[in-house]
């Protein structure tokens, strides 16, 4: 259950700061482009704390099977 909040609020975060990062480079164009690069950056933080949680989980179940063994 820890590892699912864990992962749940690291993809928060990375989405955070991929939206606050999309929509202050979309700002500089326009208001449409500030919606649009928040969006996209939230898809992006998302998928990269995602991926980044799934192999730190990774790197720990093959250290806890080489120490059971």
């Amino acid at each position: 259950m820890k590892d699912k909040i864990t992962r749940a609020v690291n993809r928060a975060k990375y989405a955070a700061v991929g939206a606050a990062l999309g929509a202050g480079i979309g700002g500089l164009v326009s208001r449409n482009a500030a919606s649009t690069g928040g969006a996209l950056g939230a898809l992006a933080g998302a998928f990269l704390g995602e991926t980044s949680a799934g192999a730190k989980s990774a790197y720990e179940t093959l250290t806890d099977r080489a120490t059971e063994e």
